[in-house]
C-alpha cells in the first residue's frame, strides 16, 4: 500500500500575529487568552489587558505566544525593576504589583483546595510579608563558557538551561546584588576557569566574627585549582571582604579574609543566622555552606513567630516536629513547652540539629532520623521511652519538601493530636494532604500566605488544623 505524506496542521499558525484579551493568569503566572476557542498563553501579560502577540508554537489544544505590544495595560501592571526580567528565569511576576501578587497566590491556593473537594471560604489571615526587594540571602550562580572561552555569569533563562548574563539582581540582599561583574572579571582570568560548575553565594554571620555578616562564596570546582588561581581568589576575598570556599568534591579549602588577613582551614565553613524571639529567647542556628536554609531571613523569622502564636505551645505540651531540618522551629518551640521531638530523614541534619540544641542550651529537645514516608510509629525512636504514654505528642508541626507529607499525614491522624501546623512550599501537595486531614476529623482554623519568594510563582503557606 502506498503511503502518502499528510501535512500536519499543528504548527501552521506559528508566526501569526494577532490581538487577544487576557482573561486570567495560570498557576505559573502566565497570561491566558483565547484564539480559535483555544487557550493562548502569553508570558508577561496580565488579566484584563489587550495585547498584540506572535504565536511561536501551536499545539492541538493550545498555543504559546510572545508578547509584542500592550494595546491596553492593566492598572495592576508594575514597571519591572530588574533589567534582566524578560530573560532571567528567576522571577515570574515582577510586572504585577506586589499586593496583587499576594492575591494571585492566595487564589491559586484556594483553587487547588477546591479541586480537592474542599469547599467554602478558607479562613485566610494576613500574609507574612517583608520587603519584596533585597530579600534573598542565598543563591546559586551559574557559570558557562562559549567556544571562545568567554564567561557568562548569571541565572538560567526562562524555559532553558542556558544562562542569562546578569549584571545586577535586585531580589538579592544588598551585599550580593552587584557581585556578578566582579565574579566574571575574576573567572575570566582563571587558568582552570572551565572547570567551575557553579558558585553558591551566601550572606550570613560566620562563627569567626561576632555579630558580623559577610559574603561566603562556595566555588564548585570539577578539578583542583593551581596556586596562581588560589592567589586570585585570595585577592578577591580581601578586596570584597568575603570568605571563599573551594569545593573540588574531595576536599574543601577555606580562604578567609578578615581585616585583610588570610587564614586557611580544612574544615567546612561554619555559618549561622539568628532568630529574634520574644522575652529575650533568641536562637542561633548554625549551618554549613551546603545546608538548606530559608532564603528570606526576615520572612523566616516572622514565620517562626507566627508558628509560635498559632500552635501556642504550653508548659505541658509534647510537640512533634517532622521534617525539622536544622531545628528552625524545634528550638523556639522547645523553649515554651515540655518536650519537642524533631525528626528528619537525613542523619547529618539530625546531628546538626542536636548540635544547635546544645549551642542554645536547649535540653528538652531530641532529634531522630527516620523515613517519614514509612510507618514510623513502629520505629524505635517513636515506640520506645522517648514517646511513652505520659509524653505522647499532643501537637504536631510539619514542614515538608515540595513532595508534601502524604505518608506522614496518614500516620499523624492516628495520633489524634489537638493541633497540627502545616508549613508548605507547594500548594498542590498541601491541598492533597489537607483533604486527608479534613476527612479524619480536623478543621482548618487559620491559613496564611508566607511571602518567602516575592516576584516568583512559588507559594509558601501555613495552615493550622484543629481537631473537631
Amino acid at each position: 500500500m502506498a503511503n502518502f505524506f499528510k501535512a500536519t496542521t499543528k504548527n501552521k499558525a506559528a508566526g501569526k500575529q494577532l490581538t487577544v484579551k487576557i482573561a486570567k493568569l495560570d498557576s505559573n503566572g502566565v497570561g491566558v487568552g483565547k484564539y480559535n476557542n483555544k487557550p493562548v498563553f502569553v508570558a508577561g501579560a496580565l488579566p484584563g489587558e489587550v495585547v498584540e502577540v506572535k504565536i511561536y508554537q501551536q499545539k492541538s489544544k493550545y498555543a504559546l505566544a510572545k508578547l509584542l505590544q500592550l494595546k491596553s495595560a492593566s492598572t495592576h501592571r508594575e514597571e519591572v525593576r530588574c533589567a534582566h526580567f524578560f530573560a532571567c528565569g528567576g522571577c515570574d511576576i515582577q510586572h504585577l504589583q506586589h499586593d496583587q501578587q499576594l492575591i494571585f497566590k492566595q487564589d491559586k491556593v484556594s483553587e487547588l483546595f477546591s479541586r480537592q473537594g474542599i469547599e467554602g471560604e478558607l479562613p485566610w489571615q494576613a500574609p507574612v510579608v517583608s520587603s519584596p526587594w533585597g530579600y534573598r540571602r542565598k543563591a546559586r550562580i551559574g557559570v558557562q563558557f562559549d567556544k571562545a572561552h568567554n564567561a557568562t555569569i548569571g541565572f538560567r533563562q526562562k524555559a532553558t538551561n542556558q544562562l542569562a548574563a546578569i549584571n545586577s539582581c535586585p531580589v538579592l540582599v544588598e551585599a550580593l546584588t552587584d557581585i556578578f561583574q566582579p565574579l566574571k572579571a575574576l573567572v575570566s582570568n582563571l587558568s582552570v576557569r572551565s572547570a567551575i560548575g557553579h558558585i553558591e553565594a551566601i550572606y550570613a554571620e560566620t562563627l569567626h566574627q561576632e555579630n558580623s555578616r559577610q559574603v561566603t562564596l562556595v566555588i564548585r570546582q570539577l578539578k583542583p585549582l593551581n596556586k596562581a588561581d588560589i592567589l586570585l581568589w585570595q585577592s578577591f576575598s580581601t578586596k570584597h571582604h568575603s570568605m571563599i570556599v573551594i569545593d573540588d568534591g574531595d576536599s574543601k579549602r577555606n580562604i578567609f579574609a578578615i581585616n585583610d588577613k588570610h587564614a586557611d582551614s580544612d574544615t567546612s565553613t561554619k555559618l549561622r543566622y539568628s532568630l529574634a524571639l520574644p522575652a529575650d529567647t533568641d536562637i542561633d542556628i548554625h549551618f554549613d555552606n551546603d545546608d538548606f536554609i530559608q532564603i528570606n531571613a526576615d520572612v523566616n523569622e516572622k514565620m517562626v513567630l507566627q508558628a509560635l502564636a498559632w500552635l501556642a505551645p504550653q508548659a505541658t505540651d509534647n510537640i512533634l516536629d517532622l521534617f525539622c531540618g536544622l531545628g528552625n522551629f524545634s528550638l523556639a518551640l522547645a523553649q515554651r513547652c515540655l518536650q519537642v521531638i524533631g525528626v528528619e530523614g537525613v542523619q547529618t541534619m539530625v546531628d546538626k540539629a542536636s548540635q544547635n540544641a546544645q549551642f542554645n542550651g536547649v535540653s528538652n529537645c531530641q532529634f531522630f532520623q527516620a523515613d517519614l514516608n514509612s510507618n514510623w510509629q513502629e520505629q524505635a525512636w517513636f515506640s520506645d521511652n522517648h514517646l511513652s504514654e505520659d509524653a505522647k505528642p499532643n501537637k504536631v508541626l510539619l514542614d515538608p519538601a515540595r513532595a508534601g507529607a502524604e505518608q506522614a499525614v496518614a500516620q499523624i491522624v492516628k495520633l489524634a493530636v489537638e493541633k497540627i501546623l502545616y508549613v508548605s512550599c507547594e500548594p498542590s501537595t498541601l491541598a492533597r494532604d489537607s483533604q486527608h486531614l479534613l476527612s479524619h476529623g480536623y478543621k482548618i482554623s487559620k491559613i496564611s500566605l508566607i511571602d518567602m519568594f516575592s516576584h516568583t510563582k512559588h507559594v509558601e503557606t501555613m495552615v493550622l488544623f484543629e481537631r473537631k
